[in-house]
């Protein structure tokens, strides 16, 4: 599937975004983070995404500490991180919080990050 446009945001709303992402590209992870969320991910460059409800994040690092994960301090939801990849600055997108899409029904490829 190509790149489609999706609107998405955490539970209350404080964060929302707009994004254009191929939904038919995402992992889900076996590390200690995304498996507790119970996160699919699909990764898009930055100017692919834009915040249009910018409320306070709070911000988590774990692991190698290279990845900036963003979540609402009011209803604990992921819905984005971001990070680096060549050089460049790369999100995160929680498939999760995109309004209309199903994302346990995706075929996501399966990510062994609990070993890396």
């Amino acid at each position: 599937m190509p790149d489609k446009n999706y609107t998405g945001s955490c539970q209350c709303g404080a964060i929302a975004f707009e994004v254009t992402a191929d939904v038919d590209r995402t992992i889900t992870c076996n590390c200690s983070r995304c498996r507790r969320l119970g996160a699919v991910l699909t990764f898009v460059p930055a100017a692919a995404f834009r915040l249009t409800a910018d409320g306070p994040t709070t911000e988590y690092r774990f692991n190698k500490h290279v990845i900036s994960h963003r979540f609402c301090p009011t209803c604990g939801i992921q819905p984005y991180a971001t990070g680096e990849q060549d050089g460049q600055t790369i999100m995160a997108v929680n498939v999760n919080c995109l309004d209309g899409v199903d994302a346990r029904a995706l075929d996501s490829q399966v990510v062994d990050g609990a070993s890396a």
